[in-house]
């Protein structure tokens, strides 16, 4: 612990340097003058810091007491960078504004449905979901303050008011005296661990808001079902996933994970906002008005029943008196009877209308289906009876008080027109519902009519009729003819005779032989003639008028021009590093930087431990693309450099996999050529005499010398290769396909159930299986222990097999145990983004994850921890320890990010522009970034050189096939660095990097000479397998 003062500071500053080995003994012994005053500049550096620091308080005792946020995995972190909580409590703010807006929608959505019938139940279910928007934004910022402790602050379960307005007064009815407030959260637990169930109750009270939208039978929007259906779905598929992480919600990987979740879920809420909000602008005034609209028809019916019994009352009076006859009795009967429906149905139509105006009343398919019928239906169908016994009754009242024959007559014909009108009315308004019930809307009441028409006349029975009809009325025809033919005939054979009758018949031929009889043939030769002629004319006048192709070539040419020019500006774009924002913005709490606390200083080496940053960062900076090989003719997919630092593998897509040998310059040693397939992966064995490529159902072991030792055919298709820490072994990530093929051999169905890890040895012998079910691995890193696999890839489906409505599919980190074969317990992390690889440093302590596109990669600790539910065994859990984030912006990764330096110091991670970022592993702090080197230097992959220790060597991938070189240059002086400033003892050059006057010994070209690059590459012996 530091004390304040000078001296005191001073006196520690010496006997830190004189713990360190062989430090102070340099300094008394340096004979070199000029490196003694640098020393002391140094120190007389460190000393004004740390002087400074001391004047700002950061180490007085008055700070032991100050906690520090705590960090990824809780212990020996740095801070939470600034940048990073800043942006994590924008995030959730946004977050919290889109509830605040969705719970301000349904808050006047309920206010509007006030004054619609039957609003009680969507009432109701408004406030559950409000009440339940609150719950779920408490856990959210409870998950917040966790990860950005400095910038979102917790906030009291006891601070929550119920907004459900009517449980409020429900609860207050109960008491003596009038309450305060209403209280949410005070009989109800609400921690981390009840995210699933609270997603799952939140998807209930989606789907009851959702049916009590659509009890309202006069309005219904697709949009409003459509976005609140897929939120219930992602709802159910978030839960679901959840429940598989139990007691792991305080983990920062899976807070992580949640508070991610917060975009997915604000797009649902901005939707669910959206048409709510067109619902009340339309949807609410349509309801009401179809609702006035049947309350003022039964207002009407009532209307009209209370006149008409009014009129049946008063006309009652003339025959009540007059009985005793079955006429007078039967009068009596129908009046009285129309008296009684006509008051039910004026009664009636009341009840109805009450009905459909209080906000209480059940939706009509919760309500009895005689209730129904009686409300609705009864009304109308009670004055159509009172009508017709009215009518009735008045008919035969003419002939009881014996009216005149005339009055009798035309009374009975209007009443049976009336009466017919009025049953054949009513009939079709029955028929035109019976239509609607079973047809759904899909037919009017004139086509089942037409049909049912056409089903009678297509009987054999009406055929029949119908043939026998038609003969009758040609021969009824026929015998008409003869008939009308009959008195000219006879008159003819009376006045000419039978000569005159000859020529007569013979004068009418041309006149009954017409227009029926065919064309004759050269009629036709002559059409056809014709009809060739002008077609030949034609074609010829289309072929002298045609327009030459001249001008379509020229249009091909303007739009290659064109798009020629549009790939010139992307390219131009994109290198200059103008970037569109991303959709999402990654909210992580990862630092960069170590707090300047008293524990920092606990240790004396602790104040120098940024010296390897500050003697890397000026070499970093120093790199240059000192060799641009022209390795391939296309793409360059992946390329790795052996561990002993000799050799560097490149695979293509021009079927080439090219072994360079490490120089200056870079020589091709083999070139191994493959027949089939693209190669898309080249792993070095641990030892370096090996080298494995993966083709798409192949994977292909070589020597270092370009022999193919094995060529082990799969039969599926190969995700991705590695070895196992020994080299004795190799493990193959498998798609495991469902395929079904018809009789002709054809694939007609066929999908991914999960992923295979295959375990080989190096003849290819299958030596073991490993299921993993229901994830997809894009790749798995083994362990140094040599007994878990540690793989990432997406979830295919949730352990109940749902599937996500429009949210992306969750992502896992998950530990296999090699020898229990099976996933190890609690050992399964969620992650938002796109994963893509993985990588294990060397000592096995911490991993590095890539994902796709925009998302950073990030640093996860595998620590070795206690099974809770197992005492005796340990499993391995993985947990997010840093993020690294690029320069400025988001930045469109290509390729795995891998370790790089001495001991893995380093993270390099490439953009597809060319844009190289390089940061320190333990603090995530960015020592150097390598801007966009213009359209040409696009970077498809990059891999570091691990044996070249002082010298930084890494190679970088391009699209055209070429793969540039990056090392420090000759003239940078390691003896400028801080630690050989500290220690007099100037670092060694690696053994692997050949020296200037070896240059000449080596057998190759100078990348200086003159001619094209693929004519200066030197002669190569090509393998082919």
């Amino acid at each position: 612990m530091f004390r304040t003062g000078p001296s005191v500071t001073t006196r520690n500053i010496h006997d830190v340097a004189s713990s360190l080995p062989g430090l102070s003994s340099s300094i008394s012994r340096s004979e070199n003058p000029w490196l003694d005053s640098r020393r002391k500049q140094t120190l007389l550096n460190l000393l004004d810091i740390i002087t400074e620091l001391n004047h700002d308080g950061a180490l007085s005792p008055e700070n032991d007491g100050v906690q520090v946020p705590s960090f990824e995995d809780g212990r020996d972190a740095p801070t939470v960078d600034e940048r990073l909580q800043i942006a994590g409590a924008e995030t959730f703010n946004k977050f919290e504004k889109r509830i605040e807006n969705l719970d301000k929608e349904l808050r006047n959505f309920a206010n509007a449905a006030r004054q619609l019938g039957s609003s009680v139940g969507i009432l109701s279910s408004a406030f559950r979901l409000r009440e339940r928007l609150t719950k779920i934004l408490y856990l959210f910022r409870f998950n917040a303050a966790c990860l950005f402790p400095r910038k979102v602050q917790r906030q009291s379960k006891e601070s929550l008011i119920n907004p459900n307005l009517m449980d409020r007064r429900r609860k207050a009815t109960r008491r003596t005296s009038p309450p305060l407030s209403g209280k949410l959260m005070s009989d109800e637990a609400l921690e981390p661990e009840k995210f699933p169930e609270q997603f799952e109750k939140f998807a209930a009270d989606v789907a009851t808001f959702l049916n009590c939208l659509n009890e309202f039978p006069e309005f219904t929007d697709e949009a409003v079902n459509a976005s609140m259906r897929s939120f219930e779905g992602d709802l159910k598929y978030w839960s679901c996933c959840l429940k598989e992480y139990k007691s792991q919600f305080r983990l920062s990987a899976v807070q992580r994970y949640i508070h991610d979740l917060t975009s997915e879920i604000g797009d649902h809420i901005d939707n669910i906002t959206v048409t709510l909000s067109m619902f009340i602008e339309i949807g609410v005034p349509t309801i009401r008005f179809a609702q006035q609209h049947a309350a003022a028809n039964l207002l009407n019916l009532s209307t009209v029943a209370t006149f008409f019994s009014a009129v049946t009352a008063t006309t009652l009076q003339f025959s009540y008196g007059t009985t005793g006859s079955l006429l007078a009795d039967t009068v009596n009967a129908f009046w009285f009877s129309s008296l009684v429906f006509s008051i039910a149905a004026a009664v009636n139509s009341l009840l109805g209308l009450t009905w459909k105006q209080a906000m209480y009343r059940s939706p009509g398919h919760r309500v009895p289906w005689w209730v129904l019928i009686w409300i609705k239906r009864s009304p109308l169908v009670f004055l159509v009876i009172s009508v017709a016994c009215f009518s009735a009754g008045l008919m035969l009242f003419t002939y009881s008080s014996n009216q005149g024959r005339v009055t009798n007559t035309i009374t009975t014909l209007f009443t049976a027109v009336t009466s017919f009108g009025l049953a054949a009315v009513s009939a079709w308004f029955a028929s035109e519902r019976w239509t609607f019930v079973h047809h759904r809307g899909h037919m009017w009441l004139e086509d089942v009519i037409l049909n049912a028409t056409n089903r009678l006349f297509e009987l054999q029975a009406v055929v029949n009729i119908k043939k026998a009809l038609n003969w009758g009325q040609h021969r009824v025809c026929a015998a008409g003819s003869s008939l009308k033919q009959l008195p000219s005939k006879a008159a003819s054979l009376l006045t000419f005779g039978k000569e005159g009758s000859d020529a007569g018949t013979e004068g009418t031929l041309p006149f009954t032989h017409p227009i029926g009889s065919p064309p004759s043939p050269s009629l036709i030769r002559d059409m056809s003639f014709s009809t060739e002629t002008s077609e030949r004319r034609m074609s010829c006048d289309s072929e002298e008028s045609g327009v030459s192709s001249a001008p379509f070539n020229a249009r091909e040419r303007l739009v290659a021009a064109i798009r020629k020019v549009i790939m010139l500006q992307a390219t131009t774009s994109a290198a200059s590093g103008r970037y569109p924002p991303g959709d999402r913005h990654r909210t992580l709490s990862e630092s960069r930087t170590e707090p300047m606390s008293p524990s920092r200083f606990s240790d004396p080496m602790a104040a120098f431990r940024g010296s390897r940053s500050m003697a890397v960062a000026p070499r970093l900076k120093a790199m240059r693309v000192t060799q641009e090989v022209p390795a391939h003719q296309a793409l360059v997919r992946h390329l790795q450099f052996s561990p002993n630092g000799k050799y560097l593998a490149t695979s293509s897509w021009d079927r080439t996999s090219i072994i360079f040998r490490v120089g200056d310059p870079f020589t091709s040693h083999r070139i191994l050529v493959h027949t089939k397939g693209f190669i898309g992966q080249v792993a070095w064995s641990p030892s370096g005499n090996m080298v494995l490529t993966k083709l798409n159902r192949a994977i292909k072991i070589w020597t270092e010398d370009g022999v193919c030792k094995k060529t082990i055919d799969r039969p599926r298709t190969v995700q991705s290769i590695a070895w196992l820490p020994k080299g004795d072994a190799i493990v193959s990530v498998e798609v495991n396909e469902f395929i079904k093929m018809d009789q002709v051999n054809k694939i007609y169905e066929s999908r991914v159930e999960g992923s295979v890890v295959v375990k080989l040895d190096l003849h290819g012998k299958v030596l073991d299986t490993y299921q993993f079910g229901r994830i997809k691995l894009n790749s798995v890193a083994v362990h140094p222990d040599c007994r878990r696999l540690i793989g990432v890839g997406p979830l295919l489906s949730s352990p109940s097999g749902l599937q996500p409505s429009k949210s992306r599919v969750e992502k896992r980190v998950i530990v296999y145990n090699m020898e229990t074969k099976q996933s190890e317990h609690r050992s399964q992390t969620p992650v938002f983004n796109d994963v893509r690889d993985i990588t294990i440093a060397k000592k096995g302590s911490v991993a590095l994850i890539s994902y796709e596109h925009q998302s950073p990669p990030q640093l996860w600790k595998l620590e070795l921890v206690r099974d809770k539910e197992h005492k005796l065994s340990s499993i391995l859990r993985p947990s997010l320890r840093l993020t690294y984030m690029p320069a400025k912006g988001p930045v469109d990764f290509s390729g795995p990010s891998y370790f790089g330096g001495q001991d893995d110091q380093l993270v390099l991670c490439a953009g597809k522009a060319g844009d190289i970022h390089i940061w320190e592993r333990d603090t995530a702090a960015l020592l150097h970034h390598i801007r966009p080197q213009g359209p040409s230097g696009d970077v498809t992959c990059i891999a570091w050189n691990y044996f070249a220790d002082m010298q930084f060597m890494f190679a970088t991938g391009s699209h055209d096939g070429t793969v540039r070189v990056w090392t420090t240059p000759d003239d940078t002086r390691p003896e400028d660095s801080p630690v050989a400033l500290l220690t007099g003892f100037p670092p060694s050059r690696s053994p692997s990097v050949v020296s200037r006057d070896n240059r000449r010994e080596a057998n190759v070209i100078d990348p200086t000479s003159a001619g094209s690059p693929r004519e200066r590459r030197p002669h190569v012996e090509i393998k082919v397998s």
